[in-house]
């Protein structure tokens, strides 16, 4: 046993919409068919937040308390949340805030991280060092995007990819080496060309202009995104393995981003992974953006076995990427 305080995950729980947005349903929307959209992404469907003034935090709200549920800990024992995710509730004050008040965290600090695709990752690798640093002992990372609320059904483009859902896990330390191993985060922000939005910052205020001219909802160059993420993806993770030593055969499991089931594959080849391997839930879920990858983990938690080498990796807009090596900290319940 050392003394190193690593930061294990010790619960995981994930929330998505009731309301099933079909390949079909989009058929009667935009110009598309079910069978491009299958061969070209992966995706069947993607689960939709619908109601009257539902946010981001609503989603949350639901995935945070059952993690609590899970662990036995009540939300006042939370030191610090922290939410991933490029669709707060408002600019300010922060989406973390909300949930916290939501759940009743009386005692927890939090803020929203912004990196698209990546934003779990990049959450994950920021509460794990606050964990590390012995300052903190439960830390709540989530990711989260009501991804419905910043895309354009009349683009058939984008609106074949999306969809919301959020999912949550706890941070606490462990010094038997389980946890947070190693993390290779990477940002070139010259990518934010190729996938952004283009109006609603302080670059492009609000305006009748901005409205009218569709600028609120997510611009992607699907093409040069697809280039970008296939080779960030699979590099970054094949990086992290050979820093550390590893190869395919060490790894239990691969929890890729879920873009497109391309770029899915193309990871995997790299690392010489089979898709046995490797974590698949785009089909039914389509790209949640920053809740993919606590998707995945939430839906196989009951597979995956103490001790077991995960790699996490993301690829998202503007451009973030990365990937994140755990060693998993406890058996199926």
């Amino acid at each position: 046993m050392n003394n190193q305080i690593t930061a294990a995950i010790t619960a995981v729980a994930g929330y998505v919409p009731e309301y099933r947005l079909s390949n079909l349903e989009l058929e009667k929307i935009v110009d598309t068919n079910d069978e491009w959209i299958r061969t070209r992404t992966g995706i069947e469907e993607r689960r939709i937040l619908k109601g009257e003034g539902l946010a981001t935090s609503d989603m949350i709200v639901p995935a945070v308390i059952d993690l609590c549920k899970k662990r036995g800990i009540s939300p006042d024992e939370i030191d610090c949340l922290i939410v991933g995710t490029v669709t707060p509730d408002m600019v300010f004050p922060s989406t973390a805030n909300i949930v916290c008040d939501k759940i009743g965290a009386v005692n927890a600090w939090g803020f929203d991280l912004s990196a698209a695709c990546s934003g779990f990752l990049f959450a994950l690798s920021t509460g794990a060092s606050f964990i590390e640093s012995g300052r903190y002992k439960k830390v709540v990372v989530v990711g989260a995007d009501k991804m419905s609320s910043i895309i354009d059904y009349s683009d058939r483009n984008t609106c074949i990819i999306f969809g919301d859902g959020a999912a949550a896990v706890l941070l606490e330390p462990d010094t038997n080496g389980y946890g947070l191993r190693d993390s290779i985060l990477k940002s070139d922000g010259s990518g934010r060309n190729f996938l952004h939005m283009k109006a609603g910052g302080s670059h492009r205020p609000a305006s009748i202009e901005t409205v009218t001219g569709r600028e609120h909802f997510v611009y992607q160059e699907g093409q040069s995104v697809f280039k970008f993420a296939v080779k960030g993806m699979a590099d970054v993770s094949a990086e992290l393995l050979e820093r550390n030593q590893l190869t395919g055969n060490d790894i239990a499991w691969l929890v890729p981003h879920q873009a497109n089931l391309r770029i899915i594959d193309a990871t995997a080849n790299r690392i010489g992974l089979p898709k046995e391997k490797v974590m698949i839930n785009i089909h039914k879920y389509g790209n949640t953006t920053a809740a993919t990858i606590p998707l995945c983990l939430w839906e196989w938690e009951t597979r995956l076995k103490k001790g077991d080498n995960v790699v996490l990796a993301a690829f998202g807009g503007g451009f973030t990427w990365g990937a994140t090596w755990i060693k998993w900290a406890y058996d199926p319940q």
